[in-house]
């Protein structure tokens, strides 16, 4: 198990979250993953519920593909939470899950049919790559756009920049975000994922 869990995102929702201290669950409706929307619809008919809200993390270290996938572009970040921290946070909303996704293929699920309480954190195998640790929320009564969750910015471990960010912008977006009030002990790095200097030295043919 990773001690941290990694919320990838952009740059606005970042600083969203630095000004409130609040993230935001979104309605699984607006998800691209139509199959995954589809079971959270099935467990709010099933229950009753009027209102769903999800918000997904990452239970794994960086990876080209959450980048590539989940915050490609300049305007990328990751925001990288003590596991522990975070987890106490969320978990002190009433009604508030939680939990892993789990992948399971089509003939997983003829042989063994999930459970409806399992709805909401199954996705197919075909994304098992995300290792996914998702929040979610159902309500009774309809409710706004949005949730948000308080959880306090002693949270973060650090901040990545994404790798695709112009170098020469780096140091004002660093210092842009640190200038928000409770923000200026931030660790905020770019990534280098895609260009790592100490990773090119070993072309020459010697450790160090």
């Amino acid at each position: 198990m990773e001690q941290s869990l990694r919320r990838y995102t952009e740059l606005p929702y970042l600083i969203d979250y630095l000004q409130t201290k609040e993230l935001v669950l979104l309605n699984p409706a607006t998800w691209d993953d139509k199959n995954d929307s589809y079971y959270i619809e099935k467990f709010a008919g099933a229950k009753g519920y009027k209102s769903t809200y999800a918000l997904c993390l990452a239970d794994a270290s960086e990876t080209y593909h959450h980048w590539r996938v989940f915050s490609h572009g300049g305007s990328g970040v990751c925001i990288e939470f003590d596991r522990e921290k975070l987890l106490s946070a969320v978990r002190a909303i009433p009604g508030l899950r939680a939990e892993e996704v789990k992948y399971k293929t089509i003939d997983a699920l003829r042989s063994s049919a999930p459970l409806q309480e399992d709805l909401p954190f199954l996705k197919r195998y075909a994304f098992i790559d995300e290792r996914e640790f998702r929040l979610f929320y159902a309500a009774q009564e309809q409710g706004p756009p949005v949730m948000r969750v308080p959880v306090p910015l002693s949270s973060i471990k650090r901040i990545s920049l994404s790798p695709w960010l112009t170098k020469s912008v780096v140091d004002h977006v660093k210092e842009t975000l640190t200038s928000i009030k409770g923000c200026g002990s931030l660790k905020i790095y770019k990534s280098t994922l895609v260009e790592n200097e100490n990773w090119k030295k070993f072309a020459g043919g010697k450790s160090l």
